[in-house]
């Protein structure tokens, strides 16, 4: 089940989110059929709960949005983006463990 601090994010919605975040953004790109995206979730989701008040956290459907992926040239899935100030700060592409997560996030605070 997914955190309630975690944010959908869409194509759509994806620039207002980020642009109005007065704090760091970590932006999951994944999909219902990766192996490794269905892994790293419930990290995504003990990092958000973890960090909620310091970080927004969000997932983005690479499936059903196409454009942002895009835009930030996201190849494999998953990748995590770092946001902060409107500019990527960290990237990290495939899974990782919530040491590793909190460590990129620790480091834009």
């Amino acid at each position: 089940m997914a955190s309630e601090n975690v944010a959908v994010l869409t194509d759509a919605n994806f620039k207002s989110v980020v642009s109005e975040a007065d704090k760091p953004v970590l932006v999951d790109f994944w999909a219902s059929w990766c192996g490794p995206c269905r892994m790293i979730a419930p990290v995504i989701d003990e990092i958000a709960n973890e960090f909620a008040g310091k970080v927004v956290v969000g997932k983005l459907n690479v499936d059903e949005n196409r454009q942002i992926p895009s835009e930030y040239n996201v190849m494999s899935i998953p990748t995590l983006v770092l946001i902060k100030g409107g500019q990527i700060v960290d990237k990290a592409v495939g899974y990782k463990s919530k040491q590793e997560l909190a460590a990129m996030i620790e480091k834009a605070l």
